[in-house]
């Protein structure tokens, strides 16, 4: 039985993997029809409440109390309105691949926000050199990419932002434990992150620019049922059985697929920095990972 289970979160690991490094290329598409915050809110209100409409139906737990149902909807908030919501609105400017590459820096953050959790793992020195050596890279990506007009420093910046918001959803959801099932808990983390991200394109005047296309209708498809409710479901299934740091190596992948795709679904330049920033960043993330060796005490 265990041997199973296992099999289905390495089922689930392969299907972030893939899926989510083809987000960024939709996201990219998506944006360029769709205003960015109301794009990225309207997909998630959407996905979010066909998955607790699902959940209701088939008669899952829902959380127990309000404080269960808040926690949820933070762990959303930070992972959907202040992660997916920034990157959405960065790759704006920003090109997919590069957007999937500088992502890969969310198991740094994880591990970072990992020492401060309860007998949470140590950084061992090969792992503080790892944290320089990753953000070198991305360093050396934003202004290497500035000159090329593949991103730039406010890019770089809000993509860091991105990845830390991630960072906190992914460790926050670690300190507690849910009381519905996983997918009543997914919808709730779906759904207010919607209710948010919508909001935040409404104050920001985005409804007025609303246009609707075949080819941005298609993308919003697209991350409603791969990007969210089979991606995003997987993440969190992922989550709940394996440590925040593991489960975030899915960015070791995700930059790959998403530099590929880039490429050749919409021409994004390849520059011989992408490469070299890719396998420096890369490179810092498995020192990190490799050095989470010991605990804390106590």
């Amino acid at each position: 039985m265990a041997k199973r289970e296992e099999t289905r979160v390495v089922l689930a690991y392969i299907a972030v993997c893939i899926l989510w490094g083809s987000t960024y290329l939709a996201i990219r598409i998506g944006v360029s029809d769709f205003p960015p915050e109301l794009f990225a809110g309207i997909r998630f209100l959407i996905a979010g409440a066909l998955v607790l409409l699902f959940a209701y139906f088939k008669g899952y737990k829902f959380p127990d109390n309000f404080t269960d149902v808040r926690r949820q909807a933070i762990v959303g908030l930070f992972l959907l309105l202040g992660g997916n919501g920034v990157v959405v609105w960065a790759e704006q400017w920003v090109y997919s691949g590069v957007t999937a590459l500088i992502m890969a820096i969310v198991p740094m953050f994880n591990a970072i926000l990992e020492l401060f959790l309860p007998k949470g793992p140590r950084l061992g020195l090969k792992g503080w050199f790892g944290l320089l050596l990753g953000f070198f890279g991305v360093a050396l990506l934003v202004l290497s990419g500035s000159e090329t007009n593949i991103i730039d420093i406010s890019g770089g910046l809000l993509l860091l932002l991105a990845a830390f918001s991630w960072s906190l959803g992914s460790v926050y959801s670690k300190t507690f434990k849910p009381s519905g099932t996983t997918v009543a808990n997914i919808g709730i983390q779906m759904f207010a992150a919607g209710l948010g991200l919508t909001l935040v394109g409404l104050l920001l005047g985005e409804a007025g620019n609303i246009h609707l296309t075949s080819k941005g209708i298609g993308a919003m498809a697209y991350l409603i049922l791969f990007g969210s409710i089979l991606g995003y479901s997987s993440y969190i299934y992922i989550l709940q059985k394996w440590p925040a740091s593991k489960a975030g190596t899915y960015a070791y992948v995700n930059p790959v697929v998403g530099v590929i795709l880039g490429a050749v679904m919409l021409g994004e330049p390849v520059s011989p920095y992408v490469f070299i920033s890719a396998i420096i960043i890369l490179s810092g993330v498995f020192l990190v990972q490799m050095s989470k060796t010991s605990k804390k005490l106590g």
